[in-house]
């Protein structure tokens, strides 16, 4: 037996061992594997953001993600679980230019768009070595020469190049429409970055004027200077008469001219179901604006400060407007009424700035344009002779034939919810730090292309693109495309996808919709989702609340080990879980019980070599065999059918119940007093038995179970051996 079983085990000193010797081995990359994994099985890792640190979130992906990677792996996989980090544009220039504002009292007009690349490539570049660093830590079995970053240069030819293919086939334009606006960090933002926040909020009801036949009701009376309509519905009987008749007013100092129309999106039985229309600050009156060829008047800059007016009101900020006019209309005698309610307030997820939406020219996605398809019509996403499709077609044929399974089922309601009510998606950003776009101005001319053009005098625009556009190609752009490379068709489509429910929209669909585009075929053939993890009471984890727990400090005091298991154990795909210390304390003594067990079994077998041909079993030792076949049996279908948090407290029970409380105590009398056949029969029955859980238990608890196997003298590495079977025809 060896020396080292004789003392405690300690995560501390074995798990950075063995995870150099798996690096050293090769296997991570599946080009180095044996020669018998043939069949190929992709997973590419969800890019973690180079903005600081991983978090307990970041470690159940992990955990997750190399659960199903070691297992296939041990099933004959050619697997390839390809890693890398996000350039995260907003989040990561954001941080950065928070910490030169507190060190320097500078803002990025002060540094110049060059140093600013500069510093927050260097602050990139330190947090992407921890996030590394972190990964390995939790086990990570992913292949690192193979790893990418969403910004690098293969990325930006990526790009670069689908960009220009959009552009060509019309379904990426520029335009003038009403985007979210982030006051606070002067850029735009998609639907799916705004966070609400519920508050409390005054709605007032008011005329514009003494002479104004209707009443109306807003929260925001300081955007009624830019209001160039009310909308009633066509079929409320009170507002019949006034529909198509104009007036004019001089609202706060501002004149205005309000045309009535009529619209059946007006609720009639809300405020006083006559809504003051606002085309220039809100989509759905851009809309309305649109189809009854309204006036768009901006009456809110891009710092959420008025610009119009006179001096109670120009330059004002919104709230400080708004007090304003309050004043103003009860001083005229025309507020009739102010309530409190709750509101959601839309925030900007990555500054906290209350988002105004402002017309402005920018690029967007054409989600509803045609393109044709006929020459990508070759994967079977669409139907037989259908020639052409829309992006938004693409969301819906990937999913709805189960091309894409989604786990759980029920997200894909979610998913086809959100499909229906998709708009065209604006992808420019007017910040500095991410993909340029690809496009160059001179004069009146346009010119897109994945090159500069040549010649002088064309300048390129300043804005970059969307991060989710470079993230949303990640399944094909780490594989080599543009290019027609051997990974691209060896590995794509990938298997699964396995990333956080709360980015469905943010970046499974857009990969489903843009591989679609560029490769005619799904991006992966299952969606895993998984839950938050939430702190013992069920909180979310934050710094406001100090209840985080890192994933570093937990691999230090009780071993990545314990932490993955208490991250699996019961916790199903697509449910919010609890973690505490304690729980992980109890998957930290769990290790210390097999490391005992395997210490027994050393002991009580000294001397004997396990014989896989042994048949000589006693009939309870047969009997103890076959229950350990359906065991095996109903646990691998577990791991085929994603329940991981099922197999996983199997294996617990089995190892600590089963083979510890009932196998081990029953050896211990054998030893002692059995016959000699029955001692040979048992020591064979423990060595097999130690071998297959070692074996099941690997995908979960990796670095415990590999310094066993060494120790036990076995020549090969147990992250490459072959996953157990219940019986010959299952091999």
């Amino acid at each position: 037996m060896n020396e080292k079983f004789l003392k405690p085990y300690n995560p501390q000193e074995t798990e950075g061992r063995i995870y150099k010797l798996w690096e050293t081995s090769g296997y991570f990359n599946p080009d180095k594997l044996p020669a018998d994994h043939k069949d190929p099985y992709t997973i590419m890792m969800p890019p973690p953001n180079v903005t600081g640190v991983l978090h307990m979130g970041h470690a159940m992906m992990i955990t997750i993600e190399d659960i199903m990677i070691r297992y296939k792996r041990m099933r004959g996989y050619k697997t390839l679980w390809l890693p890398g980090t996000d350039h995260a544009a907003i989040a990561t220039q954001s941080r950065v230019e928070k910490d030169i504002k507190k060190a320097e009292d500078k803002s990025r007009y002060d540094l110049g768009r060059e140093e600013l690349l500069r510093r927050i490539d260097a602050f990139a570049k330190q947090s992407h070595d921890t996030i590394i660093s972190q990964l390995k830590v939790f086990g990570a079995s992913c292949d690192w020469s193979r790893e990418a970053f969403t910004l690098d240069e293969k990325r930006n030819l990526a790009v670069r190049t689908i960009f220009k293919k959009m552009y060509d086939d019309g379904l990426i334009y520029r335009g003038n429409r009403i985007v979210n606006w982030d006051p606070k960090g002067q850029t735009t933002i998609s639907d799916d970055e705004i966070v609400y926040e519920e508050r409390d909020a005054k709605f007032y009801t008011f005329k514009y004027s003494k002479d104004f036949p209707i009443s109306i009701s807003t929260t925001r009376p300081e955007t009624k200077v830019g209001d160039t309509a009310v909308a009633v519905h066509p079929d409320d009987l009170r507002y019949q008469k006034y529909i198509g008749k104009e007036y004019d007013a001089v609202f706060c100092g501002v004149p205005i001219h309000i045309k009535i129309i009529a619209d059946k999106s007006v609720e009639k039985d809300f405020g006083t179901g006559a809504l003051g229309v606002t085309p220039a600050h809100s989509k759905i009156d851009w809309e309305m604006g649109e189809k009854n060829h309204l006036p768009i008047i901006q009456v809110i800059d891009e710092k959420a400060r008025m610009m119009v007016g006179d001096e109670r009101l120009m330059g004002k900020k919104v709230t400080e407007a708004r007090e304003v006019i309050v004043e103003w209309l009860k001083s005229e005698g025309l507020l009739e009424k102010e309530e409190t309610i709750k509101q959601n307030v839309s925030t900007a997820e990555r500054t906290g700035g209350i988002v105004e939406p402002l017309p402005k020219l920018q690029w967007f996605v054409a989600v509803d344009k045609k393109f044709n398809i006929e020459k990508k019509n070759n994967s079977g996403m669409f139907p037989t002779g259908m020639k052409e499709a829309s992006l938004k077609d693409i969301l819906w044929h990937a999913v709805k034939p189960n091309q894409i399974n989604i786990i759980p089922e029920y997200f894909s309601k979610t998913y086809f919810h959100w499909t229906e009510k998709l708009n065209d998606w604006c992808i420019s950003r007017q910040i500095w730090y991410g993909h340029r776009i690809p496009v160059w101005y001179k004069g009146e001319q346009i010119y897109c292309g994945t090159e500069a053009p040549k010649g002088d005098g064309w300048t390129q625009d300043e804005d970059t693109l969307d991060t989710w556009f470079s993230s949303a190609l990640w399944t094909f752009s780490t594989l080599g495309w543009p290019e027609q490379t051997k990974d691209l068709a060896m590995y794509h489509p990938t298997d699964v996808l396995e990333t956080g429910y709360e980015i469905i929209f943010f970046w499974v669909a857009r990969m489903i919709m843009m591989t679609g585009y560029a490769l005619g075929t799904i991006p992966f053939k299952t969606v895993y989702l998984h839950g938050t993890v939430r702190d013992a009471k069920g909180r979310k984890m934050s710094k406001s609340l100090g209840n985080g727990i890192d994933p570093l400090d937990i691999a230090a005091k009780f071993g990545a080990d314990a932490g993955r298991m208490a991250l699996v154990v019961g916790n199903a795909p697509g449910t919010d879980s609890k973690i505490s210390e304690d729980k992980i304390k109890g998957y930290k003594n769990f290790s210390n019980k097999v490391w005992n067990i395997a210490r027994f079994i050393q002991e009580g077998t000294a001397g004997t070599a396990y014989d896989p041909k042994f048949t000589s079993f006693t009939p309870d030792e047969e009997h103890a065999r076959e229950e350990r076949r359906a065991f095996i049996a109903d646990m691998t279908r577990d791991m085929e059918e994603f329940r991981f948090y099922m197999a996983s407290e199997k294996i617990y029970h089995y190892v600590w119940h089963t083979l510890a409380d009932v196998i081990l105590e029953d050896s211990k009398k054998i030893f002692k007093d059995g016959a000699e056949e029955a001692k040979i029969s048992r020591k064979q029955f423990l060595l097999e038995t130690l071998e297959i859980c070692l074996k099941l238990l690997h995908p979960f608890m990796p670095f415990l179970t590999e310094e066993i196997w060494q120790l036990t003298g076995k020549r090969n590495l147990l992250m490459i051996e072959t996953w157990p079977i219940a019986k010959e025809t299952d091999a």
